[in-house]
């Protein structure tokens, strides 16, 4: 992605400030799927699971497993293009106080969708922007959620990938083509080292969904640092 195309991706995270920290171990950027195929109570779904997953026991004890270098996150939506709404400024997770407070807002969030088309490619380059805030993590992550096909603005494959970030899915299945959309996802929205898709079997399923996504990245990023 040029410079010019960062700027103006960056440009459209409403609220995204670049706080100045410390070095950290891990940056996760998390993007939810808020196009027209999700409804309200899916848009909750997903909230309110996110929330849920991130103070599962297990998941918040790895997040804080390394208190001197701590995991900052940042959660935004997404729909069509230009549309990326930052939901969680990139904060800072040192404490389960800091995992309750931001549980606590993912679950007071109402900003309603406000495009109807599906623009995977423009999310990848929202998130591109926002991860590009964080040099002084180890490791720089994105997740993006999603029930769907690109149908609008550029081509997730055509979105330049980034060495130093790991771009993983996770799939709400449940529609007519299960197997057609995982491996659409997994051909052309994952990239990155170990870089992998997480189905959930429908909304309903998406807290556990999440839970095992995070854990799973959480490890990888255990792993990795053993062998630095």
């Amino acid at each position: 992605m040029s410079v010019t195309g960062k700027a103006l991706v960056a440009a459209t995270l409403i609220g995204a400030g670049c706080p100045a920290y410390a070095e950290c171990r891990q940056a996760l950027a998390l993007g939810l799927d808020v196009s027209g195929s999700v409804d309200a109570v899916e848009y909750r779904l997903q909230l309110d699971g996110l929330a849920a997953a991130l103070l599962a026991p297990e998941v918040s004890a790895a997040i804080l497993s390394d208190p001197m270098a701590p995991i900052r996150l940042s959660v935004y939506q997404w729909s069509g293009p230009d549309t990326a709404t930052i939901l969680l400024p990139w904060t800072e997770v040192a404490s389960a106080s800091d995992l309750s407070a931001i549980a606590g807002r993912l679950t007071t969030v109402s900003t309603a969708p406000s495009d109807l088309t599906t623009a995977i490619g423009s999310a990848l380059m929202a998130g591109t922007a926002l991860l590009d805030q964080q040099p002084n993590c180890w490791r720089h992550t994105l997740d993006l959620s999603g029930d769907g096909e690109n149908n609008t603005g550029p081509r997730p494959q055509d979105i330049p990938e980034v060495d130093s970030m790991t771009v993983n899915g996770l799939v709400i299945l449940g529609g007519e083509d299960d197997e057609g959309l995982l491996s659409y996802w997994k051909t052309y929205v994952i990239r990155g080292p170990e870089a992998f898709v997480e189905p959930a079997a429908s909304y309903d399923d998406y807290e556990a969904a999440m839970r095992r996504k995070l854990l799973r990245e959480l490890r990888s990023l255990a792993l990795g640092s053993l062998d630095q």
